[in-house]
């Protein structure tokens, strides 16, 4: 090598050097997770929303079995008839359906009519000592369960609708509904979650009263008090709870094949 080359390598050398420094330097400020200067923002900095399980639940089979006939109930199968159970506030899904009887299988006939004979038994006697289901009974005499507001309230086991359904309820009427059950009582098809327009109709109204829920004409009629009082449409879940829950009710509209296709 020519001296005149040796002194550009030389003089080049430094210049190298500092930028390769300079790009590691930048290359830590910039992207190394352990830099006190990160500018990227950290999980702590994001909005925090509920924290939701990802975890898959135990699927539920539902029964196939017909439902209790010992309901008294009108023949149009938009009303509902016959007296009814009054509930208060924040009646959650352990006073519906006790958490030891959910090892019952809704999908075997006899253990869905004992899930049913289990339906409200976690409620206080103190407060309701009215029996929801008569004593020997697999079944109650009260197709209309009337309560308050924050109805199906606590754990969401799909349980709770199917054992009020499995015990020959067909509408609750309540100010408003925890989401889940809400949401388990149209996918089962088993109750219609039906809400008031008004406020406190559970106090205003004894259980044994002799009910009329009308679903076309969204109302509640109180025959023993004389009282009508309105109720929100159920919309579009209406048709889903009519045919049975949401895998019947995709069946029926072709979203799925039927069992006889599959």
């Amino acid at each position: 090598m020519s001296m005149a080359a040796a002194a550009v390598a030389m003089a080049a050398a430094p210049a190298a050097a500092a930028k390769a420094t300079n790009t590691f330097l930048f290359s830590q400020k910039t992207h190394s997770p352990l830099t006190p200067n990160l500018r990227f923002a950290t999980r702590a900095s994001f909005p925090k929303y509920p924290y939701f399980s990802r975890s898959a639940p135990d699927p539920l089979l539902l029964s196939t079995a017909p439902r209790s006939t010992t309901t008294p109930s009108s023949p149009s199968p938009t009303t509902y008839h016959g007296p009814c159970y009054v509930l208060g506030d924040n009646i959650d899904t352990d006073q519906i359906i006790p958490a030891e009887h959910l090892t019952l299988v809704p999908s075997k006939p006899d253990e869905y009519r004992k899930l049913g004979s289990f339906a409200l038994s976690g409620l206080p006697s103190t407060a309701y000592p009215v029996p929801f289901i008569p004593p020997g009974s697999d079944a109650t005499h009260f197709p209309v369960v009337i309560a308050g507001a924050n109805f199906g309230c606590g754990s969401s086991r799909e349980h709770a609708p199917v054992a009020l359904g499995a015990s020959g309820v067909r509408a609750v009427v309540a100010e408003y509904y925890a989401r889940i059950f809400f949401r388990n009582s149209v996918a089962t098809g088993e109750i219609y979650p039906l809400e008031s327009e008004e406020t406190g109709i559970w106090k205003e109204c004894t259980t044994g009263d002799i009910v009329t829920v009308d679903l076309a004409e969204s109302r509640l009629i109180n025959h023993t008090t004389g009282k009508v009082y309105r109720l929100k449409p159920i919309g579009d879940a209406g048709p889903v709870i009519e045919a049975g829950g949401i895998f019947a009710y995709a069946r029926k509209t072709g979203m799925i094949a039927s069992a006889s296709t599959a």
